[in-house]
């Protein structure tokens, strides 16, 4: 469904509303042909993970989650499993997951999430992003790709095997 960017409202979820995200996440990954790309995190673990300092943004058309994205600040131990303990944790950013109702694929919200999440970070003061992708996921790879972030190695996680990008801020 084509959709009017101008028409978007982009907000940030609060804590209290994660039972609204989990459901639009798992409405998305029942829809996906690959869900392994998204992976598991439970209710709890995105619960913590607010409480911790993530944000979780919500993109809504027409009173309708279409799309969302997460940003979550790195540890030291994310860093040394991510190919980047040279960088000072405080100042790394991760992009968390980024998903898009399925009906709306094609409307380039990846890429606007993405940049969104770039000009948070940089207003929260963070001066690096680092993400990991799934490596058959070549749609988020060129999104990512796109808006500069290099690959820099695969490691294996939980969720399974996964790529690791990072970038300047």
């Amino acid at each position: 469904m084509r959709i009017d960017h101008n028409e978007i409202e982009i907000r940030e979820l609060k804590a209290e509303e994660i039972s609204i995200y989990v459901d639009f996440q798992n409405r998305v990954k029942m829809s996906m042909q690959n869900p392994e790309w998204l992976g598991d995190i439970s209710e709890e673990i995105y619960i913590d993970l607010l409480r911790s300092g993530s944000k979780i943004y919500l993109w809504i058309y027409q009173n309708k989650i279409i799309a969302s994205g997460m940003l979550i600040p790195a540890t030291k131990k994310d860093l040394e499993n991510f190919f980047s303990s040279d960088l000072n944790s405080e100042k790394v950013i991760d992009f968390g997951p980024q998903m898009v109702d399925p009906e709306y694929i094609g409307n380039g919200l990846q890429n606007v999430i993405i940049k969104y999440l770039e000009c948070v970070a940089l207003e929260l003061g963070f001066k690096y992003g680092i993400t990991t992708i799934h490596p058959d996921n070549i749609f988020s790879i060129r999104n990512f790709s796109k808006n500069s972030f290099k690959e820099i190695g695969e490691v294996s996680l939980k969720r399974g095997n996964r790529k690791v990008y990072r970038k300047i801020l």
